[in-house]
């Protein structure tokens, strides 16, 4: 249950799945946290959701960053209660970190699976015309702005 009474299955469908629009609205609210898995390259490209905490999934195609469940863990203990929703590109990272986490024994995550760029769950955040920050931030990356973040791609 989140602090203001919510079960996790109110803010997204059963499988864990919110849209990029009502993510973006609850983390506006200070109601869930957002974490962008995508890697550096993909957040230079488009920037980031504002306001999202950074944490690769992958550091070579195919294979999880060694640190990337200890990074969430950071996250989930900062956020208090509050939910994780994670957003990648497409959703396919998405759904495969929320198993893994899952998997871990985390319970509060939930996938934006229309992803950046969108995919068959909806437009996606871009398209939407959420939000975005630029990466790298102008004062230069720091992991203080946007959470755990290994910038040694």
């Amino acid at each position: 249950m989140t602090e203001d009474g919510e079960e996790l299955e109110e803010l997204g469908d059963a499988a864990g799945r919110i849209s990029a629009d009502r993510a973006a609205a609850l983390a506006r609210e200070g109601r869930l946290v957002l974490v962008d898995i995508r890697t550096p390259a993909e957040w230079a490209q488009t920037g980031v959701p504002a306001g999202a905490e950074l944490a690769p999934l992958t550091e070579a195609p195919q294979a999880v960053r060694a640190g990337f469940v200890a990074d969430i863990a950071r996250i989930v203990e900062a956020a208090q209660g509050r939910p994780v929703a994670l957003i990648c590109r497409s959703g396919g990272r998405t759904a495969f970190a929320r198993r893994l986490l899952l998997g871990e024994g985390f319970s509060r995550i939930l996938d934006i699976a229309e992803g950046m760029a969108g995919s068959a769950f909806g437009p996606g955040w871009l398209a939407r015309g959420l939000p975005v920050a630029p990466w790298p931030p102008a004062e230069g990356p720091r992991s203080d702005r946007h959470g755990p973040v290994a910038l040694t791609f």
